[in-house]
Formats: structure tokens, C-alpha cells, sequence
């Protein structure tokens, strides 16, 4: 994901609601997963603090970037979004490596369809 998307989605500019742009299914109409993590406080930081945590998401997604296919970061809702190819144990995989990063993100559910 470039840095732009993730600033975008970041409630950097304005956007369609998130069902309208999620992706259900990969590019072979296989089902997604994806799960949501809330980092608290995150909008109240300063700005330098968010740009960093931006960073070390998109660090994260680009070590996973074989099976991340949407991000998105809600500052209004302190809310991390990500679909992903389902895999056995990436759901965790990836939040755990999320959590490595930024310790106070908390993960809140996770779906497979």
C-alpha cells in the first residue's frame, strides 16, 4: 500500500463508507478475511506520533504484502481495518507483528467469509 493511500484513509481525504470499499473476494473470487484492531488515543497524539504509527503499519503490511490486500486507518475511530487472503494462523500472525510495533493496538474481531 503507498503512503498516500494510507494517509488518505486515515481521514486525510474525504472517502466512501467502508462497505461500499472493501473487497469481499480476491482476484480469483476467493472469500477474504479481515480483522479490526483499535489503537486508543491514537487521533489525541501528536501528529508526529501518527505519521509514525502510519509507518510502522505500512511496515507491517509490506512484510505480509503477499496476503494484506486493504488497509485502512480511521483516526476518527482510533481504527485499524485489514482484509487479507485467508491463510491458517495469519490473522494472528499479522496482528501479533502489528502489536510488535505498536504495543497498545488491540485487537477486537476477526472474520472469515
Amino acid at each position: 500500500m503507498k503512503d498516500s493511500e494510507l494517509m488518505r484513509s486515515a481521514g486525510l481525504a474525504p472517502m466512501e463508507p467502508l462497505r461500499k470499499r472493501i473487497p469481499l473476494r480476491d482476484e480469483h473470487g476467493r472469500a477474504l478475511a479481515d480483522f479490526m484492531m483499535i489503537i486508543p488515543g491514537l487521533r489525541t497524539r501528536p501528529q508526529r506520533l501518527i505519521q509514525h504509527c502510519i509507518r510502522e503499519i505500512e511496515a507491517v503490511c509490506a512484510r505480509f504484502e503477499d496476503v494484506v490486500v486493504f488497509v485502512e486507518l480511521n483516526l476518527k475511530l482510533n481504527l485499524l481495518w485489514i482484509s487479507h487472503r485467508p491463510r491458517p494462523g495469519i490473522c494472528g500472525d499479522i496482528a501479533d507483528a502489528l502489536q510488535e510495533r505498536i504495543p497498545e493496538a488491540l485487537l477486537v474481531s476477526w472474520a472469515s467469509r
